[in-house]
């Protein structure tokens, strides 16, 4: 259903554009509204990047979760998981082990409608409402415990949300008590847009954002971006550009940082 066919939905804000939404455009869905494509063009004309970013950001997901479930991970939390499309975690996680099992967390009704109206019929998939700064419900959610034993190994995804979060609301703290409560043997995936290669983008990307997530004003590099998986062990590659994580092929740096997004896989023990 096209976001124009919503627009009388009680709970939708349609006037503003949304994360989760303009990430489904430059996906090529159609779970958007007008202001969502039209600060996704904004966003596109100051970097046409962008658009490869979101389907790299997809592939190195994808990536993430065959390497997972090849060393024994099957069930997978999702957090800030955004609109279910093609390929997305439970489709390839149940692909390659059937009967795996995938939490999607999100706080956006329009991404939480339409997974759970997507996901119905998989009694192997489940959909929580959470924010990634309140993790304690995240993990006490009736829907969470029917599915993730916490008491095994579990891969952590949190593929594309911390850029948008601010360090006033201590998301290092947020993502450390996750892996504190996960089984040795689990692991923390995280991708993160940084403005290493293109520092020029910084200043007007932040300014476009700030009007949509006002809170938006901080800038991460690589160094903090590492930050993150403390407490784990990084598995080869390290935190690298995504294009270069486990891509199958030799991928140059200045090659890679054209998608300014660098992703990693930490190993808790």
């Amino acid at each position: 259903m096209s976001g124009s066919d919503r627009r009388g939905v009680a709970g939708f804000d349609t006037r503003t554009a949304n994360i989760a939404r303009m990430s489904d455009y430059l996906l090529g869905g159609k779970d958007n509204f007008s202001a969502d494509r039209e600060f996704a063009e904004r966003l596109l004309a100051m970097a046409p990047e962008v658009k490869t970013m979101a389907v790299d950001t997809r592939l190195f997901i994808e990536r993430v979760i065959r390497f997972l479930v090849e060393r024994g991970v099957t069930q997978f939390l999702n957090i800030a998981s955004g609109l279910p499309t093609q390929r997305n975690t439970h489709e390839v996680a149940q692909e390659l082990h059937p009967g795996a099992r995938v939490v999607y967390v999100d706080d956006d009704p329009v991404v939480l409608t339409h997974a759970r109206a997507v996901l119905a019929t998989n009694p192997d998939t489940g959909v929580v409402r959470g924010n990634l700064l309140r993790p304690a419900e995240i993990l006490s959610d009736p829907e969470t415990l029917r599915l993730i034993d916490l008491s095994r190994p579990v891969g952590l995804l949190i593929p594309a949300r911390l850029q948008y979060v601010p360090d006033a609301d201590e998301p290092y703290k947020c993502v450390a008590y996750l892996r504190d409560r996960l089984a040795p043997g689990s692991h923390l995936a995280i991708g993160h847009a940084v403005f290493d290669s293109r520092p020029e983008l910084a200043a007007p990307v932040i300014e476009l954002f700030r009007q949509i997530t006002p809170r938006v004003d901080h800038v991460r590099n690589r160094d903090d971006v590492l930050r993150f998986f403390e407490g784990t062990s990084l598995v080869d590659p390290g935190l690298v550009y995504i294009r270069q994580w486990r891509a199958g092929r030799t991928e140059s740096t200045a090659r890679a940082q054209r998608v300014w997004i660098v992703g990693g896989v930490g190993l808790i023990s």
